[in-house]
């Protein structure tokens, strides 16, 4: 397979500099941006697979940044690199469906660990139909979207596409929080249950735009999740 290619969108010199030695080093193909305009031709240019993102960027957002470079490609994956550490930013980067938020700082090493597993599961999700339809509620697991009760499409990030799916695999069953989490983000990395809890807050929001009612994300005290489908 051909080398996978990441944009790393980081206005700190240094610390973009450092990732792209370190990602070049691990056999990726890296280009650094230092702002949102070389972002903007650089995207262009490359057409990578990965986007590592800054949130304040000296001439733009990194939010509305993603979203623009999802809307081009819906495949690509998304990761937010960001000292803001508020819940609120956590969420909105999460909902435009990028695949992970990571604060700084951070290990280089540890954020190889989660790229690795998220580029692993990406080429690993079980294929089902095109489409699988929850009353008023669609989903597209290969295409990693879904559609709401009011007929929009949504992207999905790829833990959230992650998740829902071993919900659905399990509908009407209790999934936990460590299932999810070793299956998501792997045995060695160690994401707090608050973590997982954003991702099922996403896609509640999803479910709850059903006009029929017939879907729920239900919790299960001190033990994690389960899809409930009524017929």
């Amino acid at each position: 397979m051909s080398k996978f290619k990441i944009l790393i969108v980081e206005d700190e010199v240094n610390l973009g500099e450092t990732l792209k030695d370190f990602l070049e080093s691990k056999d990726y193909e890296c280009v650094h941006s230092k702002n949102a305009q070389e972002a903007n031709s650089d995207f262009k240019t490359l057409t990578p697979h990965v986007a590592l993102m800054d949130i304040n960027l000296p001439d733009g957002n990194g939010i509305e940044l993603a979203k623009s470079f999802r809307e081009q490609d819906k495949e690509l994956i998304i990761l937010f690199l960001s000292a803001m550490n508020d819940p609120d930013t956590k969420l909105s980067g999460l909902s435009m469906g990028a695949e992970d938020y990571i604060t700084k700082p951070f290990d280089v090493r540890e954020l190889i660990l989660r790229l690795e597993r998220i580029l692993e599961n990406k080429t690993n999700l079980i294929n089902y139909q095109d489409e699988i339809n929850l009353a008023d509620l669609k989903i597209w697991f290969k295409r990693f979207e879904v559609q709401d009760g009011e007929g929009k499409i949504l992207p999905l990030s790829q833990k959230e596409c992650q998740i829902l799916e071993m919900l659905y695999q399990s509908k009407n069953d209790v999934v936990s929080r460590d299932q999810i989490i070793e299956k998501v983000w792997g045995i060695n990395s160690f994401p707090s249950n608050r973590t997982v809890d954003n991702y099922i807050v996403s896609l509640r929001k999803w479910i709850d735009t059903s006009k029929k009612g017939y879907t729920q994300i239900a919790s299960v005290r001190g033990i994690g999740y389960k899809l409930i489908l009524k017929e």
